[in-house]
């Protein structure tokens, strides 16, 4: 999974970034509120960690606004040193998903992306449909034209980051970050076997139907029922 922190205290930043990756996360650390507000548009994080006090034109609460006025639904805990009732009610109305006040314990902090990780995305429903294949989201289930197919859970994994991005090409390294958590050891030429796998069962098993995992010369992959 992928994490972005937007924090301006170093000392705090580095110590996430440490526990995080202690439970084989890929982070990202931004310093202020534009660079914050730039990585949360620009790249697909599963969670964003967002101080609400930041250097720049924007706060973590301007951040949290305009993203969810762009409609996009990335899960965010938002800290601060403002702890009142107050101060966390407004942070959930500017749409943060959690609020986590200062001090903190980087135990309760995991626990906490854990459960935001665990919150279906909004952006997809329990079933993705692409052409005659059926992905069952939640039940890990998988089909074409009525026909079970059996995926490995690395395969399926892959195969849920591909639907979660349906219509949209992701790089290699994105799926690394994603299906294998940031895994240093991971190669690309991984990711184009493990693509491979689910061509075989997906597409190759059903040459009389589209294809529907495309490869994008110079850019990665994506999942689709046509070619752009």
């Amino acid at each position: 999974m992928h994490v972005l922190v937007v924090e301006d205290e170093a000392r705090i930043a580095q110590a996430i970034k440490r526990s995080l990756e202690g439970q084989s996360y890929a982070v990202d650390i931004v310093r202020d509120g534009d660079s914050g507000f730039s990585h949360s548009r620009g790249s697909d994080y599963d969670v964003i960690i967002l101080d609400r006090m930041l250097p720049g034109s924007m706060d973590g609460l301007t951040i949290c606004k305009r993203l969810r006025a762009e409609r996009i639904d990335t899960p965010i805990l938002v800290l601060t040193a403002l702890g009142d009732v107050d101060d966390r009610v407004e942070g959930l109305r500017a749409g943060a998903d959690d609020y986590l006040a200062k001090p903190f314990s980087m135990q309760e902090l995991i626990a906490r992306v854990q459960a935001l990780l665990r919150r279906p995305r909004k952006a997809i429903g329990a079933t993705v449909k692409v052409a005659d294949l059926e992905i069952q989201m939640e039940t890990f289930e998988v089909s074409r034209g009525g026909a079970s197919i059996e995926l490995s859970a690395r395969e399926f994994k892959l195969l849920r980051y591909l639907a979660y991005n349906l219509g949209q090409t992701v790089t290699k390294e994105s799926i690394i970050s994603h299906v294998w958590d940031g895994n240093a050891n991971i190669l690309p030429n991984t990711v184009e076997v493990y693509v491979g796998y689910l061509r075989r069962k997906i597409d190759k098993a059903y040459s009389d139907k589209p294809q529907l995992i495309h490869t994008i010369r110079g850019f990665g992959y994506r999942l689709g029922d046509h070619v752009v």
